[in-house]
C-alpha cells in the first residue's frame, strides 16, 4: 500500500513539473519576443516618424525584428480610444509556444507517461496476483506424498505444485519422479534409473543425461527442489 502511495505521489510531483517546466519556458519566450517586437515598433515609428501605420511602417517594423521567426507573423494594432496615438505589436500564443523551448517539458512528460504506463502495469500485475491468489486458495491441495513444495497425488498419480496446479510432465519425465517420491532418501543410482526406465537398452547414459537435463527447470520452476548429481553415479532430489 506504501509503495502504491509512492509511485501516486511521484506520478503528481512529474506532472507539477513538466506543467511548471512548460510554462516557465512560455513566459520565458513570450518576454523576449514582447521585448524584441516593443523595439522593432519603436525603431519602426522612430524612421518613420508619422503616427500612420502602412505597409511601409509594416516592413520596417519586420526588419528591425531581431528573432527571425516574429518576421511575418507579429502584427500592429493602433489604439484610437484616446487623442494620443498608440500603436501595439503582438502575435498569436500558438507562435509563442513554438518559439519556447519545450525540450525539458517534453523530457518530463515523457518520463510521467512512462511512470503512469509502470504503474498501470503493476496494478495490472497485482490484479491477476490476487486473482490467481484467490484462485489457489479455492482449490483443495490433493492429498500425497509431499516434499519441498511438491505433492505427489497417489489417487490419481499425478504431481502438483505448492498452488494446487498440476505439474505437466513428460510419461518419462513423470515415472522417474515417481521413483524419487518412492524411494525413502529421494536418491536413485544411475544403473537403477536405466534398469528401470530403459531395461532392453545397453547403455542408456546418454538418455539418462538428456531426461535429468530436461527435467531440472521444471523440478526447480514449481517446487523448492532440485536434481543433484553425485559424479554421475546416483542422483538426488533434494531441497534448494
Amino acid at each position: 500500500m506504501k509503495q502504491q502511495q509512492y509511485a501516486v505521489i511521484v506520478l503528481f510531483a512529474l506532472i507539477i513539473a513538466s506543467s511548471l517546466t512548460s510554462l516557465g519556458s512560455y513566459r520565458s519566450a513570450s518576454r523576449l519576443v514582447n521585448e524584441d517586437m516593443d523595439r522593432a515598433l519603436a525603431l519602426a515609428l522612430k524612421e518613420q516618424q508619422s503616427d500612420v501605420i502602412s505597409q511601409d511602417t509594416i516592413r520596417t517594423f519586420n526588419s528591425h525584428l531581431q528573432i527571425a521567426e516574429l518576421r511575418g507573423k507579429a502584427t500592429l494594432a493602433v489604439d484610437t480610444r484616446g487623442q494620443k496615438f498608440k500603436a501595439y505589436a503582438h502575435c498569436s500564443e500558438a507562435t509563442i509556444f513554438s518559439l519556447s523551448d519545450q525540450r525539458p517539458a517534453t523530457i518530463l512528460w515523457v518520463l510521467t507517461g512512462l511512470w503512469a504506463m509502470m504503474m498501470w502495469y503493476r496494478s495490472l500485475s497485482e490484479k491477476r496476483r490476487v486473482k490467481s491468489d484467490k484462485y489457489a486458495a479455492a482449490i483443495p491441495l490433493p492429498c500425497g506424498n509431499a516434499f519441498g513444495g511438491l505433492t505427489y497425488s497417489e489417487e490419481d498419480g499425478r504431481f502438483y505444485a505448492a498452488d494446487g496446479c498440476q505439474v505437466q510432465l513428460t510419461p518419462m519425465q513423470h515415472q522417474l519422479m515417481e521413483m524419487f517420491f518412492h524411494s525413502p532418501s529421494h536418491t536413485l543410482s544411475k544403473t537403477e534409473i536405466c534398469n528401470t526406465l530403459w531395461p532392453k537398452k545397453p547403455d542408456a547414459s546418454e538418455t539418462l543425461y538428456t531426461l535429468i537435463r530436461r527435467l531440472k527447470p521444471v523440478v526447480e520452476q514449481h517446487s523448492d527442489l532440485k536434481i543433484e548429481s553425485d559424479r554421475s553415479k546416483a542422483y538426488r532430489l533434494i531441497i534448494k
